[in-house]
């Protein structure tokens, strides 16, 4: 499959967006939802991927269970990844999809779920 336009991803990226639960999209604040065509070396050494292992998408922040008081925090971010999420894809149905679950998975982490819950909820 063909690597979309950043336009074309962006796009992709809101309609997933809007097709999530909105109870949960509309009580995630501060956080920037941005996209990029792979994880950074900073990213991949970070998490210790190894050569052939990569991302589809990364939440950095502090969850909401953990944050105690009114102490300010920096935005939190989710990315989303171009290159492996097309990749992973077969066409564009596959590819919105893809995009859907791996944005719905990282909205998880930014409410505290860990790998395990996530799963379990699937």
């Amino acid at each position: 499959m063909q690597v979309p336009s950043d336009d074309e991803f962006d796009k992709i990226i809101s309609d997933a967006l809007d097709t999530l639960p909105q109870e949960y999209v509309k009580r995630m604040t501060n956080v920037a939802i941005i996209y990029a065509d792979e994880p950074t070396p900073e990213q991949r050494e970070k998490l210790q991927l190894r050569g052939g292992q990569t991302l589809l998408g990364l939440y950095e922040g502090v969850p909401l269970p953990a944050r105690g008081g009114v102490q300010p925090y920096l935005p939190d971010k989710i990315t989303i990844f171009k290159v492996p999420l097309t990749m992973q894809s077969q066409n564009i149905d596959e590819l919105k999809e893809n995009v859907r679950h791996t944005l719905w998975h990282e909205m998880a982490h930014y409410f505290g779920l860990d790998h395990k819950r996530i799963h379990e909820l699937e």
